[in-house]
């Protein structure tokens, strides 16, 4: 193979490469990062108020489907309004990444 070709086969795929979507961030990234912390709490365990739920421990699958409930406005009562301002900024698979998480504190 001649030095060119494999040059190009090189540039090809690092180009590739720059266009594959970025890596999903970790569950408790995701927690920090979407402001999640500000209304739960650090631990997922004290809410910032006691009408907001605790969610450490919350089963993954009940989780997610109550984020993409308020996400999509199907979830509209109690407090949903302070989360449906930031839900349009998280991705289904962020949701599902934030679930796991959420159901793995102790």
């Amino acid at each position: 193979m001649k030095t060119g070709t494999i040059l190009s086969a090189a540039v090809v795929a690092i180009t590739a490469a720059s266009f594959a979507a970025p890596a999903l961030a970790d569950g408790k990234t995701l927690y920090l990062e979407k402001t999640c912390i500000a209304c739960h709490g650090k631990d997922a365990k004290k809410p910032l108020t006691p009408e907001y739920p605790k969610l450490a421990g919350q089963n993954a699958k009940y989780a997610e489907n109550q984020m993409k409930d308020i996400k999509s406005g199907a979830r509209a009562n109690g407090n949903t309004a302070a989360m449906k301002g930031i839900m349009h900024l998280v991705t289904d698979a962020e949701i599902k990444e934030l679930a796991k998480y959420l159901s793995e504190i102790k």
